[in-house]
């Protein structure tokens, strides 16, 4: 018992014990981030989600929160909206990471599930509506060559491993390249390779970055909607694949909600 007139407050716990009771407390606060509005939709009628008509985020920016409660969870659905110039989703690192950082900031997640779709590598074994989990994220095409920068180019991390939800739900496990660009140049290619990449994407690695930066654990989901080894041009099976493949990521997303329901971060 403090002395009389002795105002003082207990330390707080050293920031190793924090860490410690964050992981063993039950999920609560799950965002959800998605890039495009094809690939968000079905998410949001499936846990009955509704925009939220006061956005949390900077006054003029297009960034959609969709929100709801399944089960024990908060959900957060982010989709960083419409370009506000050419009216098409505003796909890519930059937009992702902003959102990323902007959720974070805002809505003080538990974890981070970033949904979406991916080009896949045949010859690593992906087909089109595979779904993955993410076990690192790298990027392609920051070429810095110069010593050591050209390793913060790359930007290699590993993803939050979640081993009981990926043996549970009989998920496929790979790694991810990330670019600005849907096509792949002959540079993007050697990146990828070297990145032993199985999945392509245009957003993965900025998420991980900034989840890395803020001590947020984050969960990355994966559809196939083309093959970039293949014979079809990307753009056109992309849009030819797109809507099923999104049927499939809904479906996946919904079982990994499920599982994580009621569990810790350790428990994953």
């Amino acid at each position: 018992m403090a002395a009389l007139g002795d105002q003082s407050e207990a330390p707080p716990p050293p920031p190793d014990q924090q860490a410690m009771a964050s992981q063993n407390k039950p999920i609560s606060n799950i965002v959800i981030i998605i890039a495009m509005q094809t690939e968000a939709l079905p998410i949001v009628n499936r846990f009955q989600l509704t925009e939220e008509p006061n956005s949390p985020f900077p006054q003029g920016v297009p960034w959609v929160r969709y929100r709801g409660t399944y089960k024990n969870l908060n959900l957060s659905l982010i989709w960083p909206g419409k370009d506000p110039v050419l009216g098409v989703d505003s796909v890519g690192t930059i937009s992702s990471a902003l959102v990323t950082y902007a959720a974070i900031q805002t809505l003080q997640p538990d974890l981070i599930i970033n949904a979406g779709t991916a080009g896949g590598f045949k010859a690593k074994g992906a087909s089109i509506g595979d779904v993955f989990i993410v076990s690192d994220c790298a990027f392609h095409d920051r070429r810095i060559p110069i010593p050591v920068f050209d390793l913060y180019g790359v930007g290699l991390r590993k993803a939050f491993e979640a081993p009981n939800l990926v043996k549970e739900l009989n998920l496929k496990v790979a790694k991810l390249s990330t670019g600005d660009s849907l096509d792949m140049s002959p540079q993007d290619e050697s990146s990828i390779i070297a990145n032993d990449a199985t999945l392509k994407d245009m957003e993965g690695a900025a998420i991980a970055y900034v989840a890395e930066l803020l001590k947020v654990p984050a969960v990355f989901v994966k559809a196939v909607t083309d093959i970039i080894d293949g014979d079809k041009p990307t753009a056109e099976e992309f849009l030819q694949n797109l809507a099923a493949v999104t049927a499939k990521l809904d479906l996946a997303v919904e079982k990994v909600i499920n599982f994580i329901n009621g569990k810790s971060i350790a428990e994953l």
